[in-house]
């Protein structure tokens, strides 16, 4: 046990201080959100004529309802640069001095995952804060209730990551591969407006909407921010994650997946 707890204290210590040397990537992970929040919100809210209630007692503002969704949008660009990570380690030779640890596979790669969500979740926390300060809140109990989706949210889509950053041999790939998920996984969800509004335009891409695992994660977020239960997105969202993390694993086990195929 000794051993599990020192290297997963050293794989967290390690991700916090990537973060620490790249303040860029703090400050981009907040610009990108906070645009949208502040300059697009007044836009689409006007396009899309919406009045939305949240869920689902108490009128909010277009600026309030997107919030959840700005936050998975940093959990999601957070999964995916973590993985960026991964395949710069790969190709430097400290990911295979990493999988190679006496240690069970899983057990790292999860390590690593954790990493990838504490740093998420305090840029998310971050994000919350600097929207309170421009009056965009939420009920006190829910910045409390809000934590733990943020968490299960930040393992989901940094799972997928993992996952991705397992099919990925050359870096230069991977930038392409990010905008591929990133964008159709955000814009195809709940994130920006609600799926009865998507409803109204096609009834197709609302089902895909609402198979996206991405909308599970936003709606998680939504709910727990107001301190409200949302059992369906809890268990589409532990689903999703499980199977991302089992296609990770696959993915970096040296008999079948990319550890291996990149020998041959």
């Amino acid at each position: 046990m000794t051993h599990y707890l020192a290297t997963f204290r050293a794989i967290l210590w390690r991700e916090a201080l990537r973060f620490l040397h790249q303040r860029e990537r703090f400050f981009a992970a907040l610009v990108r959100p906070l645009v949208w929040l502040l300059v697009f919100a007044a836009g689409f809210r006007a396009a899309l004529g919406l009045s939305i209630t949240a869920p689902y007692q108490t009128y909010i503002t277009y600026e309030t309802y997107i919030v959840p969704g700005l936050c998975g949008m940093i959990l999601l660009f957070n999964g995916m640069q973590s993985s960026l990570s991964l395949v710069h380690d790969r190709e430097t030779g400290s990911m295979r001095l990493l999988m190679t640890a006496p240690l069970p596979r899983w057990f790292l790669l999860f390590s690593k995952l954790c990493g990838a969500t504490f740093i998420g979740v305090l840029q998310c926390l971050s994000f919350l804060f600097i929207a309170w300060m421009f009056d965009i809140t939420a009920p006190a109990a829910g910045y409390l209730a809000v934590i733990p989706a943020l968490v299960l949210g930040g393992l989901v889509l940094g799972a997928l990551g993992l996952a991705l950053s397992s099919l990925i041999k050359q870096l230069e790939n991977f930038a392409g591969v990010m905008n591929f998920v990133i964008f159709p996984m955000f814009f195809l969800s709940s994130a920006l407006y609600p799926l009865w509004k998507m409803a109204e335009s096609s009834e197709l891409l609302h089902d895909i909407c609402a198979a996206n695992p991405f909308t599970h994660v936003v709606e998680l977020i939504r709910f727990s921010l107001y301190a409200q239960w949302n059992g369906t997105a809890l268990g589409w969202s532990l689903l999703s994650g499980l199977v991302f993390m089992a296609l990770a694993l696959w993915g970096y086990d040296p008999a079948r997946g990319i550890m291996n195929r990149k020998k041959r």
